[in-house]
């Protein structure tokens, strides 16, 4: 009779790991998610080098990946994308606290407007403002009515004699003056002189010019009438002629004067 091989068993405990199923273990630790890879937040910051370009920096990029955006240098050789600016960007920075207040809503909202912008209303003011005083001073040297001019010697003259002021109104010429007017009243004796009927309005010499000059400045005024208390060469003018040869003052101070227009008159026959 043939022997049977006799199967070894397995232990009991063996056997009944290999059917339970596997629990896993509370106190085991669980592993974390990993997060999914991001890529890096790019933010692009633009400033001004020393040469007035302006530069874009992007904060937050890979060196390796992006060499131009993070030096000075690759961004100073690239001549596509630089773009030179008249005014440097750290200079306008100072227009971010100046405030229009109602017209602020007329204003560009992005800060790198607004300041151009800002730049330009100001440097317009500044304009008009150096137009204005440029104009002040030319107007001011325009109605400036003392030159220094030379005494004309072709008409007669020149003369020295007294130079005084009175208030003007109307005039032996029949001009009515104000003290503001540049005219004058000569010597009876010049005046009458000149008389060619019973008219005096219709003198020879109404109208004419002559030249007052005194401490080298001088006046052109126009003849309106006639001084009765006034020797053959003196002058009576304006207190706004007067003032511009001597201090008003003084009153009474010497000049020199001459015709600047024909004169039918030989004022050194008068005063001697």
């Amino acid at each position: 009779m043939a022997s049977e091989e006799t199967q070894p068993q397995q232990p009991e405990i063996l056997q009944s790991s290999l059917t339970q199923p596997l629990v896993p273990s509370a106190n085991f630790p669980k592993r974390k998610p990993v997060p999914a890879a991001q890529e890096p937040i790019v933010k692009e910051v633009s400033t001004a080098n020393d040469h007035g370009y302006e530069q874009t920096q992007q904060l937050g990029a890979d060196p390796e990946k992006s060499p131009e955006a993070t030096t000075w240098d690759s961004q100073r050789n690239n001549n596509a994308s630089r773009r030179k600016v008249f005014l440097p960007t750290l200079s306008l920075v100072v227009f971010d606290k100046v405030r229009l207040g109602p017209l602020e809503r007329y204003l560009p909202q992005e800060p790198r407007k607004r300041r151009y912008t800002m730049a330009g209303i100001f440097a317009g003011l500044f304009a008009a403002l150096l137009v204005l005083i440029i104009g002040l001073a030319v107007g001011l040297t325009v109605n400036k009515k003392t030159q220094n001019l030379p005494l004309p010697t072709s008409h007669g003259g020149p003369y020295t004699g007294d130079l005084t002021y009175y208030a003007p109104g109307l005039g032996a010429c029949g001009i009515t003056s104000s003290s503001s007017d540049s005219i004058c009243a000569v010597s009876h004796l010049v005046f009458d002189a000149a008389q060619t009927g019973s008219n005096p309005n219709a003198n020879p010499l109404c109208g004419l010019k002559i030249r007052l000059r005194r401490n080298d400045e001088s006046v052109d005024v126009t003849i309106v009438d006639r001084c009765v208390g006034c020797e053959a060469t003196d002058i009576d003018t304006t207190t706004s002629v007067f003032s511009e040869l001597a201090d008003i003052d003084q009153g009474r101070v010497t000049v020199e004067w001459a015709w600047l227009e024909s004169s039918p008159v030989n004022v050194t026959n008068l005063s001697k």
